[in-house]
């Protein structure tokens, strides 16, 4: 058992430190010099804002990636953006998890724990409607999804993993794999209730709807990124990305790449008949003359004009006239 001091013992201990050895933080005034932080035992802060904001800049990049994959999956106007990133317990994110849900599980390998990707039963049900060739009617009641819907909604959360993976290459070589599907928070289980868990919260919006998705990873998965994450390694990145040097090599590698080129000469209409009937010395009678111009077509696109002739005993075109967009959108 250990002893207990009485009152009369701690004050003797204390007096007979010197009061110039203990630190109060105060400075020659009295006055306070040092912040002073309130601390909230029940729920620490794992992450500074600082990593908070590198966070957000990972995931805004990753919901420009998935906006464009829906864009040209579902053939409409998407919009997925990043609404907030906090830290809470799991237990009060399993709370806050509608019944029923749509949940994706999968892996970190590298940690070998999991993570939650939520869509609402909402966007579940729009995206299935949108893949198949329907409209998604606003006000739809949530309701369990079927197996089916299922298997076409994970698809789409096959690709949400790849891209989170390709934003999340810029501070861990990390690898996530898709493991299972709940329909209920209280089965998925990737974290102790007392567990502090990341939460990044994204609105996807179809014209006028919108509906709600989330990630959620437990804290003590990634702690050693999380030692990484600060807002200054990300700047540090980005400025990184967009070295001159980088530039001029990118650059480089681009006037190296070879472009097909075409003169047409000339545009005329042919019968079947006349076209089996032609032989080797006949002519053909084309829309442009002698002394016209010709069109030069680059990617498709009339881009110049030009006159044909004769360089270095090779025919060729010599180019007369840029043509603008705006002269092509005028010709169709």
């Amino acid at each position: 058992m250990p002893e207990v001091l009485s009152q009369q013992e701690i004050d003797s201990l204390l007096s007979g430190i010197p009061i110039d050895t203990i630190d109060m933080g105060l400075d020659q005034e009295g006055k306070q010099d040092k912040e002073v932080i309130n601390f909230d035992f029940r729920l620490p802060h794992r992450l500074s804002k600082n990593q908070l904001r590198t966070m957000q800049a990972i995931h805004e990049n990753f919901a420009e990636s998935l906006s464009s994959y829906l864009l040209a999956r579902l053939q409409t106007s998407v919009g997925v953006t990043v609404t907030s990133v906090d830290q809470l317990f799991y237990s009060e994110y399993v709370l806050s998890v509608p019944s029923p849900s749509c949940l994706f599980i999968f892996r970190i390998v590298e940690s070998e724990a999991a993570a939650i990707i939520e869509f609402s039963p909402q966007l579940a049900i729009a995206l299935v409607s949108r893949l198949l060739g329907g409209i998604s009617e606003p006000g739809q009641k949530a309701r369990l999804i079927t197996r089916i819907e299922q298997n076409i909604v994970r698809g789409i959360a096959q690709r949400t993993v790849a891209d989170l993976q390709k934003a999340w290459k810029i501070i861990a070589d990390l690898s996530f794999k898709m493991d299972r599907y709940e329909s209920e928070g209280d089965f998925a289980q990737i974290a102790p209730t007392s567990e502090i868990v990341l939460l990044v919260s994204f609105e996807v919006s179809f014209g006028d709807q919108k509906f709600l998705m989330n990630i959620c990873f437990p804290t003590f998965a990634l702690e050693g990124v999380f030692a990484k994450l600060n807002i200054q390694y990300f700047s540090g990145m980005q400025a990184l990305k967009s070295d001159s040097e980088w530039s001029r090599a990118l650059l480089k590698k681009l006037r190296q790449t070879t472009v097909p080129v075409t003169g047409l000469l000339g545009l005329t209409t042919l019968t079947l008949r006349d076209l089996m009937s032609l032989q080797v010395g006949d002519v053909l009678r084309t829309n442009i003359s002698m002394d016209s111009e010709v069109d030069i077509i680059i990617g498709g696109k009339t881009r110049f004009r030009g006159r044909p002739g004769i360089s270095k005993s090779r025919m060729s075109v010599k180019v007369t006239k840029f043509v603008s967009e705006f002269a092509q959108e005028e010709k169709l």
